[in-house]
């Protein structure tokens, strides 16, 4: 089975950026870091169409939205996010 496809949309000085950043390090995994301008509303808009949401961090996996940090946070607390990433 091969790794899963990680995305994360990401901005400057987002400090919910660092922290996603920092989770899904420690797990260990390659991440595909998509960084946004500050500012750049076209670059938001695309990746609203692609998430349904216009707020940075945005984590997709295999191109399944998953949500911000607070939600990965989640799915790790409920031991969901290491099958979603194929982490055991």
């Amino acid at each position: 089975m091969s790794a899963p496809r990680i995305q994360m949309y990401t901005s400057d000085a987002c400090p919910y950026c660092v922290r996603a950043k920092r989770l899904l390090a420690g797990k260990g995994v390659e991440v595909e870091e998509i960084r946004m301008a500050l500012g750049d509303f076209t670059a938001r808009q695309r990746m609203a169409e692609v998430t349904g949401r216009m707020t940075v961090p945005q984590i997709l996996v295999d191109d399944r939205p998953l949500g911000g940090y607070d939600d990965i946070k989640a799915l790790d607390d409920r031991g969901e996010l290491d099958p979603l990433l194929g982490v055991s």
